[in-house]
């Protein structure tokens, strides 16, 4: 195809279609037309582009009407000339102008759309774009000219219905980025004359004329059906603040005169279309778009659409940065959009959000400007007054929505926000939402329910491992994504505020009632968190942080109030309070011998007094959420403070121990991570070290605490929590404090004795894993029949087992269970030491069996595992007891539960019978071997375990039986053979002879029954038995060597 490059060769090729689309204004000229400016080069085009463009124009101004695909080919065709070419004239560029605008003009007026085709406006659309960009230099300026104003107006409400009315998408998005260019605001990648001061203030004035329709028109739009797409949304929301912004800027509005300049005569009506933008326009202008953004805000923000979420944060950037001070009423909805969308689930929009947060926060464009500080300060006024009724109407992403916003309020106005709080009336509404959305859940039965069990991980008691909080459960949110939320709102209070105002309040919430207690401890320990910098992420620093000795008051005054008695020493089982009526039920003459003085006697009296009569499950599970709490507090104050902490550990460390020998495992957990905080905190390398080097306080408080019938139980939980957290080290620091537990249960047996048992649980459990090489004997000395003495653990031993063998017949079910568990420990520790073992076991034995025969079956289940244990240890020494005092009753119970547990169901397992019956199944076995037992003991086992050989049985006990005489055949596996080939017998035995009888055994024959199946697995099981033995001797006879016999 050739080219024509020289304006002269291009004449001559378009001057006849020229000519002849003049003369005849078809289709198929204009395409002619079209065709031969494919062929002429743009700069050619340049000279002769009114020339060009004569017949296209003539042919939009031939008077009449006129077929729509010739309009649209003519406007494309001026498009096409249009975007290779300048436009370089005033007069044309108006006159294009006006005639593009009236191609797209209703005979009805505005409020309707156009009548022409989808794809007539379309054309025309993007021809005025076109135009838009081919105005050369300042030519594109003349068009923004007070004369102009009418057709300005007219171009703007045409593209405005358009974008508003039409129905298809694409046109909807030309006429908004026809809009954008057209209102100097286009965002192509084509190069655009920027305009200096003076030429926006003169463009700002005439764009203020058009302000009201442009921005009611897009918050239209922007509110408008969400299945009008995200993209035009995204496009009405970037014309939005693009418009308002440059006709708001408070740089333009600063420089304005306050009196507008009276116009010559032949201005006058031009000049009445103009906006005078004085101090009254500004104010009435901000007062209305204040409720456009509003509802712009609203919208947005819960748009299903990232990108539409994403424009919003853009919307308030930049009119924060633009127009803060005319806008000044609108700030507080744009700063709610940009922190409400802080926490947004898409990762682009949190990071935006807190980008734009973090820079108008360095610019200080809030706390510098007086007028927007004055507006959030009122808007957080406001919130704090709706926060409690918010709080308890909305839902969770109400409540996540309303507390982002005043997250972000609270960080914008930094150390301004103790404007708000110094008012009491304020700091009151804030205080009450925050405790009523934080108020727990405390119905959960499970927490009451389950205790602690076991011992110490190894791994923290060489190591360190971080303290994990309780996850908790909210009465008024289930959204995971609150909590951390509150936390937030709560450190950056105490980041900023005035923390001496701050707890003050919330101590006083703490002590006024109880409903309030755990969610004031709650915001108590985030608030010191926030004051020490700790977890929190602000957009810029405060002006003042509070020193190390204001902090260190702070936080001792509410140690001093978590660890008061009342706050301390709650309820948080029914032992607990069974317990504390025991004590109540001492007698007043014992009660003061054993009370030094007056003051430790109205003591507990009023710590009983305290007591719940009768506590509900939701009492005690919310003293043990209150529990957990306070002690998280204190791994909050310890990284608060830091090694400056240990000067508190004198107050602190022993109410922290005394917890994690809780029973409660909720307790217990939560005091165990509050010890790891301390030992991070304060630079100890383990538990056992913390425990270690502070022991001679701890035990000094322990031997005080003795001497006070009040505090012995909370003396022995921390004795208990040293012995567990401890090794052999620890032994000879806390021999005396023993003793002295020792002493003080003598004394009060009858009361004390449940909360002793358990420190002298953890005593024994930690003397069986102390080597035993670890302690030297008393004294060279030897007894009177010349055996040396006991070393010391093995004295301390048998000292507890003399008290623990008193108490095996206490009426109390729960002591019972507890010596029972303690003897256990206790002849594993004495069994090296027969000569001591043996005499316990004698004197205990009584007591023993009567708890096996004659007794609760939690007791009973108990006892048989003590009696495994010493038959274990004693061997032989036991088996004439056993014989005589114990196995008939134990069969005869076996015997009499077999056809119960035989018809019973699947629910029988979880009965307290069957774990009797599974214990002494499994029991039976290793006492029978242990014991070594005669020939008239073992049948009476056989024959009682065999009926629990039976397929009716539950598998378990099937397996336990099984064990038994796994166990008889190390005993006496030709009886054993003899009794099950009695009852099953699978082969026949041929004579080795013809003269000898065969073989009758009383299983040969029998069909098939409830018990073939076992036994012939325990025949299978002897029998490989019996090749194993036999196999070493046929294959382990030595070769002979050297020459043949002769």
């Amino acid at each position: 195809m050739a080219v024509f490059d020289t304006p002269q060769e291009a004449f001559g090729v378009l001057r006849p279609v020229c000519v002849q689309l003049t003369k005849v204004q078809t289709v198929e000229n204009v395409e002619r037309l079209q065709a031969q400016l494919q062929k002429v080069n743009a700069a050619a085009l340049q000279e002769l582009q009114e020339y060009v463009l004569f017949p296209l124009r003539f042919t939009l101004k031939t008077p009449g009407p006129k077929r729509e695909r010739l309009v649209q080919s003519v406007v494309e065709c001026i498009r096409s000339i249009l975007s290779v070419t300048c436009v370089k004239k005033q007069d044309l560029l108006h006159e294009l102008f006006s005639e593009l605008c009236t191609c797209l003009s209703s005979p009805s007026g505005l409020k309707r759309p156009p009548p022409q085709s989808e794809e007539v406006k379309l054309t025309v659309i993007q021809a005025l774009q076109a135009l838009m960009h081919s105005a050369y230099g300042d030519i594109l300026l003349s068009l923004y000219q007070p004369s102009t104003l009418p057709h300005l107006g007219f171009a703007v409400s045409l593209l405005l219905a358009l974008a508003e009315q039409e129905k298809a998408k694409e046109i909807r998005t030309s006429a908004l980025k026809c809009l954008q260019a057209l209102l100097l605001h286009c965002d192509c990648q084509e190069y655009h004359r920027l305009l200096d001061k003076e030429e926006s203030q003169r463009c700002g004035d005439l764009f203020a004329s058009f302000l009201p329709g442009i921005s009611i028109t897009l918050s239209r739009m922007i509110t408008g059906d969400i299945k009008q797409g995200h993209m035009i949304t995204v496009s009405a929301i970037k014309l939005f603040y693009q418009t308002v912004g440059f006709i708001m800027a408070d740089e333009q509005l600063r420089r304005f005169p306050e009196k507008k300049e009276k116009p010559r005569v032949e201005q006058s009506r031009i000049a009445d279309l103009m906006v005078h933008r004085g101090p009254d326009w500004v104010q009435s202008t901000a007062d209305k778009l204040s409720l456009l953004i509003h509802k712009i805000v609203e919208s947005s923000s819960v748009h299903q659409h990232w990108k539409v979420r994403l424009e919003l944060v853009e919307l308030a950037h930049h009119l924060m940065l633009k127009s803060s001070q005319s806008l000044v009423a609108s700030v507080g909805q744009l700063l709610k959009a940009l922190v409400g969308l802080v926490n947004d689930d898409s990762p682009k929009v949190r990071s935006r959000s807190s980008e734009v947060l973090r820079s108008i926060a360095e610019q200080k464009v809030i706390t510098e400007n007086r007028a927007l500080a004055d507006v959030l300060s009122e808007n957080l006024h406001s919130l704090a007054t709706a926060l409690p009724r918010l709080m308890t109407s909305q839902d969770d992403q109400g409540k996540l929505s309303t507390l982002n916003v005043l997250l972000g309020s609270l960080k914008l106005l930094g150390s301004k926000m103790n404007i708000v709080l110094n008012s009491t009336a304020h700091l009151h509404r804030l205080s009450k939402a925050l405790m009523q959305v934080l108020e727990l859940d405390v119905t959960d039965v499970k927490i009451v329910e389950e205790r602690r069990q076991g011992e110490l991980p190894a791994s923290l008691q060489h190591g360190l491992q971080k303290g994990q909080a309780q996850k908790k459960y909210f009465r008024f949110f289930t959204d995971e994504r609150i909590f951390p939320l509150l936390q937030q709102v709560c450190r950056v209070l105490g980041y900023y505020g005035n923390l001496y105002l701050l707890v003050d309040h919330f101590m006083g919430l703490y002590s006024e009632s109880v409903a309030f207690r755990k969610q004031a401890a709650l915001v108590l320990n985030e608030l010191i968190t926030g004051a020490a910098g700790l977890g929190l992420d602000v957009l810029h620093e405060r002006e003042a942080a509070p020193s190390m000795d204001d902090l260190k008051g702070t936080i001792t005054s509410i140690l001093e109030e978590y660890t008061d008695q009342a706050n301390w020493h709650l309820v948080t089982s029914t032992e607990e309070q069974e317990e504390a009526n025991d004590k109540l039920a001492i007698p007043p003459s014992r009660l003061r011998a054993l009370t030094e003085g007056a003051h430790s006697s109205s003591h507990v009296l009023s710590s009983a007094a305290a007591l719940e009569p009768n506590p509900t499950i939701r009492s005690m599970n919310s003293n043990i959420w209150q529990l957990c709490i306070q002690l998280e507090g204190v791994g909050c104050f310890t990284h608060a403070l830091g090694k400056e902490f240990r000067v508190l550990l004198m107050s602190a460390l022993y109410p922290v121990l005394e917890k994690a020998g809780d029973s409660t495992l909720f307790i217990s957990q939560t005091a165990t991570g509050t010890m790891v905080d301390i030992c991070q905190a304060c630079g100890y390398g383990s538990v056992q070290q913390l425990i270690s080097e502070n022991t001679d306080y701890l035990v000094n408080g322990i031997s005080l605490s003795l001497r006070r019938v009040a505090h012995q139980p909370h003396a022995s939980r921390v004795l208990e929590t040293m012995l567990r957290h401890s090794d052999a080290s620890l032994f000879p620091l806390v021999k005396d404090v023993i003793q002295d537990v020792l002493f003080t249960l003598d004394q009060s047996y009858d009361s004390q004795a449940a909360s002793f048992l358990r420190v002298l649980h953890s005593l024994m459990a930690a003397l069986e894993v102390f080597p035993a090489t670890a302690e030297e004997p008393q004294g060279n000395d030897t007894g009177a029949e010349g055996e040396a003495s006991l070393p010391a653990h093995a004295q301390v031993a048998k000292d507890v087992m003399e008290r623990c063998i008193h108490l095996l017949s206490d009426k109390s079910l729960r002591v019972r269970l507890k010596v029972l568990d303690v003897l256990e420990l206790g002849v594993t520790v004495l069994h090296p030491h027969d000569n001591h073992l043996l005499p316990m076991a004698h004197r205990a034995w009584p007591a023993l069996v009567t708890r096996l025969i004659n007794d609760d079956p939690l007791a009973v289940l108990r006892a048989f595992k003590v009696l495994c244990t010493l038959a274990e240890k004693c061997g032989d020494f036991l088996r004439q007891r056993f014989s005589k005092d114990v196995l008939p009753k134990l069969a005869g119970s076996l015997s009499s539960q077999a056809p119960v547990s035989a018809r019973a169901g699947p629910v029988y397992s979880h009965t307290l019978a069957f774990k009797l019956q599974l214990a002494v199944l499994q029991g039976l076995g290793p006492l029978c071997e242990k014991l070594d037992m005669g020939e008239g003991d073992l049948n009476r086992v056989a024959g009682t375990c065999l009926v629990y050989l039976s397929a009716r049985q539950p598998m378990k006990l099937q397996e336990a039986a099984r064990s038994v005489f796994l166990h008889l055949m190390h005993v006496d596996p030709d009886a054993t053979w003899l009794l099950l080939n009695g009852v099953c017998c699978p082969h026949r035995y041929p004579p080795p002879h013809a003269s000898l009888r065969p073989v009758q055994l009383s299983g040969m024959g029998r069909p098939r029954g409830e018990l073939t199946d076992n036994v012939l697995h325990l025949l299978g099981e002897l029998e490989q038995r019996e090749r194993a033995m036999l196999w070493p001797r046929t294959q382990g006879a030595p070769e002979p060597h050297g020459p043949p016999p002769p």
